[in-house]
C-alpha cells in the first residue's frame, strides 16, 4: 500500500539516538552509528521522531510500505516490559563491601552469615546474587590487586562480632588462594570457631566445591 512513512538521511544523521528514544513504537534503532528504520510496519507515520532530530535528518515520504501493525507494536512492548519486570533484584545487604573499607564493628555483622568473595567470582558465576549473596553480608577483595594481608582486619571483624558462618568464594587461579588463607589465619587470630565453607569457581562459572 502507498502511505506516509519516515525516511532518514544517513549523511545528515550523527547517530545521537534521540529519534529512537522519541519513537514510541520502537521502529527506529541505531545501526553502525546511524539511525535506521528497523521495522516499516512499526512506523505509524505520525512523526514524533522528526522534532527530536537535531540534524533535520528525518522527513516524510509517500511510498509503498506495509501497513502500520499496531498489534505487533503492542506485542513487542509487552515483551520488552516483561524482560524489565523479570530483572534479577540485588541481594546486597550492606555497604561498603570492600574488605579494606568495611567497618570492623557494625550492627549488620551481628548474627550474620558472612560471604567473603574474591572480586572476579561475581562476574564468573551468573547467579551470584541469589546463590551466594542472598541473606548474607558481603565483603569482597582481591589479594593480588590489593597487595595486603586481610587477616588482621578480618580477625577484628570475627572477634568483635557474632558471625554465625563464613562462606568464601574464590577463582581457580593461584592468586585467589590468598583469600581463604587469610580467612583461616584470621579465624586462628580471633580465637573464634566459626563454620567455614570455601567454594571455588572456574572462569566458565562451574562450581568446584
Amino acid at each position: 500500500m502507498i502511505r506516509r512513512i519516515i525516511t532518514i538521511n544517513q549523511e545528515r544523521c550523527n547517530g545521537c539516538g534521540l529519534c529512537a528514544s522519541a519513537c514510541h513504537e520502537g521502529a527506529i534503532g541505531i545501526v553502525d552509528g546511524k539511525a535506521t528504520l528497523l521495522r516499516e510496519d512499526y512506523c505509524d507515520g505520525l512523526g514524533d521522531c522528526l522534532p527530536a532530530c537535531p540534524m533535520n535528518a528525518i522527513s516524510f515520504e509517500e511510498r509503498e510500505a506495509p501497513a502500520y501493525n499496531e498489534a505487533a507494536v503492542l506485542a513487542a512492548k509487552k515483551e520488552k516490559s516483561a524482560a524489565v519486570t523479570h530483572r534479577v533484584e540485588s541481594q546486597l545487604n550492606n555497604f561498603p563491601v570492600q574488605i579494606k573499607l568495611a567497618p570492623v564493628n557494625t550492627p549488620y555483622f551481628d548474627g550474620a552469615d558472612l560471604l567473603i568473595a574474591a572480586d572476579c567470582t561475581a562476574f564468573a558465576y551468573g547467579n551470584f546474587h541469589n546463590d551466594f549473596m542472598r541473606n548474607r553480608i558481603t565483603l569482597i577483595g582481591c589479594p593480588k590487586l590489593d597487595a595486603v594481608n586481610y587477616a588482621e582486619k578480618l580477625a577484628d571483624i570475627f572477634r568483635l562480632n557474632n558471625i554465625r558462618s563464613i562462606t568464601v568464594t574464590r577463582m581457580t587461579v593461584p592468586c585467589c588462594g590468598g583469600l581463604p588463607f587469610a580467612v583461616k589465619n584470621a579465624l586462628a587470630m580471633s580465637g573464634k570457631e566459626i563454620p567455614l565453607h570455601v567454594v571455588t569457581i572456574k572462569p566458565d562459572g562451574t562450581l568446584l566445591r
